[in-house]
């Protein structure tokens, strides 16, 4: 079905609105704190990107990027990415996140970065190992308590993707010709059960977060970047490697 699938930028009002309704449906979030439309027609027309995923007619997944300038260098912010439930596991995100990468380029913007939770597996992968981006920042309950239930009432912490776009570990991801980072390297583990924890339990699932926190947040005051995720015997792990010895250019 991916074959079927086109990614464009979102021109019309009724597509930004359309961005709202899906966002609506993927997050579960009450009206305040839905961004509205009129956010997806600024973020269009002021250098930032509303990206479409659109099966026919039917928007089935969507980005939306914010411009930002640190050091008097532009990048971009992406602030949402969401794929309809029935569209999942079809490579739509992965499809949007490669023409947000080639939409920027084309314009002269090398980095973007985005934030993600460093709780939900999948994407962890999808960010570290099949994008190529890397983390050094830990942003404790970043969004505060929310009301979509995807949170499950759990802080919102957050890892800081930094996705250098031109860099031949980003180019070698997107490739599938990535390789483990050489150099000494440390470990965070997340339990294998931790899926099922954030379902059921949510005290274990907090008391994991917790110590996640408080591991990233050491492991990067000494200057360690997260760079891949993968399995372990008892669960998964991120892999950390001093900054100086990830190679970007």
């Amino acid at each position: 079905m991916s074959n079927r699938i086109v990614v464009r930028k979102c021109v019309e009002l009724a597509e930004f609105e359309a961005c709202v309704q899906l966002q609506r449906e993927v997050w579960g979030e009450s009206d305040l704190e839905v961004e509205p439309a009129t956010g997806f027609v600024v973020a269009a027309n002021t250098g930032g990107q509303v990206l479409g995923a659109f099966h026919g007619a039917s928007l089935v997944g969507y980005t939306l990027a914010l411009v930002g300038v640190r050091d008097g260098v532009v990048y971009l912010h992406s602030h949402h990415t969401g794929v309809h439930r029935d569209y999942r596991d079809l490579g739509v995100g992965r499809m949007l996140k490669l023409f947000q990468r080639e939409e920027a380029l084309s314009r002269g913007i090398r980095f973007i970065q985005w934030t993600f939770d460093p709780l939900e597996l999948r994407n962890a992968h999808f960010n570290l190992n099949r994008l190529g981006a890397i983390s050094r920042h830990y942003k404790p309950n970043l969004y505060g308590i929310t009301t979509s239930p995807l949170h499950r009432g759990l802080a919102t912490d957050r890892l800081l993707a930094e996705w250098y776009l031109d860099s031949p570990r980003v180019i070698a991801a997107i490739n599938g010709l990535s390789k483990l980072v050489a150099g000494k390297s440390m470990g965070i583990e997340v339990p294998a059960d931790l899926e099922q924890w954030k379902q059921s339990d949510a005290d274990r699932a907090k008391r994991v977060q917790d110590r996640i926190r408080a591991e990233f947040t050491e492991c990067f005051s000494r200057g360690y970047a997260a760079v891949g995720f993968g399995e372990t015997p008892t669960g998964a792990a991120y892999l950390l490697v001093p900054w100086n010895d990830v190679k970007l250019k």
